[in-house]
């Protein structure tokens, strides 16, 4: 749902992709045109408040790409997320 969700209100400018959920760590690619009212970075911490406002606690663990691009042109990220249900319970309904 966060996916959708975010791809919804964000793309084309930035698109995710969901890469792989081990336990409670989820990775997402993020891809998209540079924009300089932001940087790309950004794009991994708005999944961030996607997450939250879904019902979910998140934290943003690691943010990777673009090392070899000084001018942090690349266009894609992959930021990598520990995900869990506020208040230690159960996701409802479709999940996070």
């Amino acid at each position: 749902r966060a996916v959708e969700r975010y791809n919804r209100y964000r793309s084309p400018e930035s698109t995710a992709k969901l890469v792989s959920i081990e336990g409670d760590v989820v990775t997402v690619r993020f891809e998209g045109s540079y924009c300089e009212t932001c940087g790309l970075n950004d794009w991994v911490v708005d999944f961030k408040y996607v997450l939250e406002d879904l019902g979910a606690e998140a934290e943003v663990l690691e943010i990777r790409g673009g090392e070899e691009d000084l001018w942090n042109t690349s266009g894609w990220r992959v930021g990598v997320f520990r995900v869990r249900p506020r208040g230690g319970g159960q996701f409802g309904g479709g999940g996070v």
